[in-house]
């Protein structure tokens, strides 16, 4: 993924998780807000509580892959903060897709028709 289209410093992250919309699925929550840009930017948590860092790597690229099969499906001009859960690693292919999408509907980050 591009530098431009991710989230990374601190306080972006801080700034989604006080002021943006969350929804709670059983591999992940989703926070997201309104960006004053063209583009949506990604940012991805994984916390020590899940494990070595391999398994942590591992959530991270799971979710990013989520994220980038299901991006043209999502509306354009929203920061989105992924963080992952214990069963992020575990869950199958499916299951995580049907969790993020079923979460980007409550938060009506998906596109009209799609």
């Amino acid at each position: 993924m591009k530098r431009a289209v991710t989230l990374k410093e601190n306080y972006e992250f801080r700034r989604l998780y006080q002021r943006g919309k969350s929804a709670v699925g059983g591999g992940m929550v989703v926070y997201c807000r309104k960006n004053k840009l063209g583009h949506n930017r990604l940012g991805l948590t994984a916390s020590v509580k899940l494990g070595h860092a391999v398994v942590r790597n591992r959530a991270r690229r799971r979710l990013r892959e989520v994220y980038r099969l299901n991006q043209d499906k999502l509306k354009v001009g929203y920061d989105l903060i992924l963080v992952a859960r214990g069963r992020t690693v575990t869950a199958s292919w499916k299951e995580l897709n049907d969790t993020f999408l079923r979460l980007c509907r409550k938060l009506e980050l998906l596109e009209e028709g799609k």
